[in-house]
């Protein structure tokens, strides 16, 4: 559910390798665009190349960008293309100003650094008691841990907590006349232990019963980090491992499972690309928006039902579109209405376009992205599709 960790990015914060591929540039396009402050080279591309996504295009033509997230304001860059290099001279501008990137990446890492999904979270190790029998603990205190018997005084683990299950119902078992959607997708909000909270669920569609369903995996945020103190110990349980918490912030509460600190989980480096594969229709939806909120808009995080499975990696665009309704043609059909599976005579109508978003964190099943650009806010249940859809 991307609980309380919505972040506010500018497209720059991606540092994007270059690659040759072909591009369309918008009509009436000029020979040369001066940056200004608060541009990024995606906004850029979106003025003025008809695949916005491309916009690695621009940096290639234009060698003076050592960095695409390092540009300046009064850089000047070409637009005139000719045998897929810059006919006009593109020059640096003054280096007065600090560069273009009005928020640092660092403000990104906290939401790559602090969320995860993976299959199952049962077999990690958990907190089993905390120091001075307190219900909640943070830095300087002491928690205990079962089921770390191989680590060793100095080594650091973080802790975490289950926060949602993000969960695909097997189409063939939904009654097609309940919902416009093809396949359906729900998560819900677990507690501190895992368990599901009633009553607190996002579904992309209300189907009118299911049976099969697949779980796509348990999104485990970062609570805290801490130092192995103590393996064991006189008096307690052999098996207890004593962790020093670091940092405050949230508090630790028993029933919270332990990860080993990874030194860099994530890539920083995006090549922005078309998906690698074909997908089924319905396939890819939105899971969730950041912060638990239904609807979000450009520069909002979203998690995708898809991930390494589905042939998704970092940098894949996508376009994110609004499911058509069905509709009782009421000319053809009066007022018509089909409360069976059977004879359906209602009209779907077309998707509409919504936004673009970038995969930068991909798991098996589940990957999260960044709204880059949109006209109507991205909502939960919105169909994924090839940035080229129309």
């Amino acid at each position: 559910m991307l609980i309380r960790l919505r972040t506010v990015v500018a497209a720059a914060l991606l540092t994007v390798a270059a690659f040759a591929t072909a591009v369309d540039l918008a009509g009436g396009h000029p020979d040369t665009y001066v940056v200004r402050k608060g541009d990024t080279l995606w906004d850029i591309a979106g003025r003025f190349l008809q695949k916005p996504w491309l916009w690695p295009e621009i940096w290639q033509a234009n060698p003076q960008i050592a960095n695409p997230h390092l540009i300046y304001p009064g850089d000047v860059l070409s637009l005139a293309y000719l045998n897929r290099a810059p006919a006009v001279t593109s020059t640096p501008g003054p280096r007065t100003e600090a560069p273009i990137n009005t928020i640092p990446l660092s403000a990104i890492e906290p939401f790559l650094r602090d969320l995860r999904v993976t299959d199952s979270f049962e077999h990690l190790p958990y907190v089993v008691g905390l120091e001075d029998s307190a219900l909640r603990v943070s830095a300087g205190q002491l928690v205990y841990i079962r089921g770390l018997s191989a680590a060793a005084p100095g080594q650091r683990y973080m802790v975490v907590r289950p926060t949602s299950r993000f969960t695909e119902v097997d189409p063939a078992t939904i009654r097609k006349v309940a919902t416009t959607h093809d396949r359906i997708h729900y998560s819900d909000e677990l507690d501190f232990r895992g368990r599901h909270v009633d009553g607190v669920e996002h579904w992309t569609a209300r189907p009118i019963w299911v049976r099969n369903k697949e779980t796509l995996g348990y999104e485990l945020a970062r609570v805290n980090v801490g130092t192995v103190t103590r393996v064991g110990g006189a008096g307690g349980d052999a098996d207890l491992v004593t962790l020093s918490l670091e940092e405050s912030g949230r508090e630790v509460r028993a029933g919270d499972r332990v990860l080993p600190v990874e030194t860099q989980p994530y890539d920083l480096h995006f090549t922005p690309h078309v998906p690698r594969q074909e997908q089924e229709y319905s396939k890819l939806q939105i899971l969730a928006v950041a912060d638990g909120f239904l609807f979000g808009g450009t520069h909002d995080v979203v998690a995708v039902s898809g991930g390494a499975r589905e042939g998704i990696d970092n940098g894949t665009v996508f376009s994110v579109w609004r499911t058509g309704e069905r509709v009782v043609d009421r000319v053809r059909h009066g007022d018509y209405r089909d409360d069976n599976a059977q004879g359906d005579r209602r009209t779907r109508l077309p998707d509409e376009y919504a936004s673009h978003i970038m995969i930068f964190r991909t798991f098996d099943k589940v990957s999260y992205g960044l709204v880059m650009d949109s006209t109507r806010r991205t909502r939960i249940g919105d169909e994924v599709k090839h940035p080229d859809a129309r």
